[in-house]
C-alpha cells in the first residue's frame, strides 16, 4: 500500500497523511494517532527516497578525512567509525568517508556543503585554529567536531579531557620519583596535542620542575617518527627517566625503539602512551591513558549530530568524557642512581 492508497482508505488528503506520518506540529493529536494506527494495521511502509526528497535530506552523513597510511590499521579510529556507522544504520542512514589530500581538504568541505551532498559532517583531528570549523559554523551547516578548537561562536563538539589524562599520567610518574620527564607529541597545530603539552608543562611547574627543551619532541604521528623521537631522547645526557607519548600511533614506534636499544622498560625508563596499544606490540604490556568506549563515542557523536539537525542548539551539544590510566608493566619507580 502506498501513500495515496492509505490516504484514500482514511478519507484524508495525501498532504494531511504525509504530515501526520512525519510528525508535523500542525496536525492535531487525534488525527496523527488515527493515521499512525491505520498505517500500522495495513502494514504501510513509507518510501525512504520520497521521504528524503520531501524533507530535503540525503540520509547520508560524512567524514572528510586526510587519511594517513596508518589510519586504516588504527583500531581506535576504526572503532569510532564503527560506532558511527552502527548508530546511523539503526535509523536507516549511511556514513561515507571521503579521503582527501591535506591540500584538498578545505575545498572538499566547500564542495560538500554547497552541493548539500550530506546532511551533516563529523570533523576529526581538530586544529587549534580550524578553518574547517569556522567555515561550517559560518555556513550554518550541521557538524559535530571530534575535538575542540578556538572559536568564539558556539559549536557542537565531543572530546576526551586531554588535560586530565596527562595530569593523571604525570601524577603517577612524579609519585614514583621521576623528575626527568619527556613528552613525545603529535604536531602542535592539532588541538589535542597542544592541550596535552600544556598540561604536561603545567604539571611539571606545579611540582617545582622546569621543562627541559631537549625532552619536548613534537611532530610525531606515526611509528617511524615515534621511533626516531625516542632515539633522540636516548641520545640525551642525561636521558629522561620517564617518557609520555601523546598518541598511540607514535607510541608503537617509541616502545619499539626502546626494545631495540635493549632498554628494560619500567626499570631503565618508564613509558606511558596515550591510546590503546592492544595487538600492536605483542608481549609489551604498555601502561596507557585510555579513552574508554570508542564505539559508544562514535555513536554519541551521531546522536549529537541528529539532535543538532532536529533543532537542538549547538551550544547544548558539548560533551567531555574522561580518560583513565590503565596500569601495565612499563612504569616503575625511578632508580636511586637517577633520582
Amino acid at each position: 500500500m502506498n501513500l495515496a492508497h492509505l490516504a484514500h482508505h482514511l478519507g484524508m488528503s495525501k498532504t494531511t497523511v504525509s504530515r501526520a506520518l512525519n510528525g508535523y506540529p500542525e496536525v492535531n493529536v487525534r488525527t496523527r494517532e488515527r493515521v499512525l494506527k491505520a498505517a500500522q494495521e495495513v502494514g504501510y511502509q513509507p518510501n525512504p527516497m520520497a521521504r528524503s526528497l520531501a524533507l530535503g535530506r540525503t540520509n547520508v552523513f560524512g567524514i572528510i578525512y586526510p587519511l594517513l597510511p596508518s589510519d586504516m590499521g588504527d583500531p581506535m579510529f576504526l572503532d569510532v567509525v564503527a560506532g558511527m556507522s552502527s548508530a546511523l544504520e539503526a535509523v536507516n542512514n549511511s556514513l561515507i568517508i571521503a579521503p582527501v589530500s591535506p591540500a584538498a581538504e578545505q575545498p572538499a568541505y566547500q564542495q560538500m556543503v554547497r552541493g548539500r551532498r550530506v546532511d551533516g559532517l563529523v570533523v576529526g583531528r581538530t586544529l587549534v585554529r580550524d578553518e574547517r570549523i569556522a567555515f561550517l559554523s559560518k555556513a550554518q551547516f550541521p557538524f559535530v567536531a571530534h575535538g575542540r578548537t578556538e572559536l568564539k561562536a558556539p559549536y557542537a563538539w565531543f572530546d576526551y579531557d586531554n588535560e586530565a589524562g596527562i595530569r593523571i599520567a604525570m601524577e603517577r610518574l612524579l609519585g614514583l620519583g621521576h623528575q626527568r620527564l619527556a613528552l613525545i607529541s603529535a604536531p602542535l597545530e592539532l588541538n589535542f596535542a597542544r592541550q596535552r603539552k600544556d598540561s604536561f608543562v603545567a604539571a611539571l611547574a606545579a611540582a617545582g620542575l622546569a621543562a627541559d627543551p631537549r625532552y619536548l619532541i613534537d611532530n610525531t604521528l606515526d611509528r617511524r617518527s615515534g621511533y626516531q623521537a625516542m632515539q633522540q631522547l636516548l641520545a640525551c645526557s642525561p636521558r629522561p627517566t620517564a617518557v609520555i607519548v601523546d598518541n598511540h600511533l607514535s607510541g608503537v614506534g617509541a616502545v619499539r625503539a626502546l626494545l631495540d636499544a635493549g632498554i628494560v622498560i619500567g626499570q631503565d625508563i618508564s613509558v606511558i602512551v596515550w591510546g590503546s596499544m592492544a595487538d600492536t606490540l605483542a608481549g609489551a604490556n604498555v601502561t596507557t591513558i585510555d579513552q574508554p568506549d570508542p564505539c559508544k563515542a562514535g555513536a554519541r557523536m551521531v546522536d549529537m549530530l541528529l539532535a543538532l539537525i532536529n533543532g537542538v542548539p549547538a551550544g547544548e551539544l558539548q560533551e567531555l568524557w574522561q580518560p583513565v590510566l590503565l596500569e601495565g608493566a612499563t612504569v616503575g619507580r625511578v632508580k636511586a642512581s637517577d633520582a
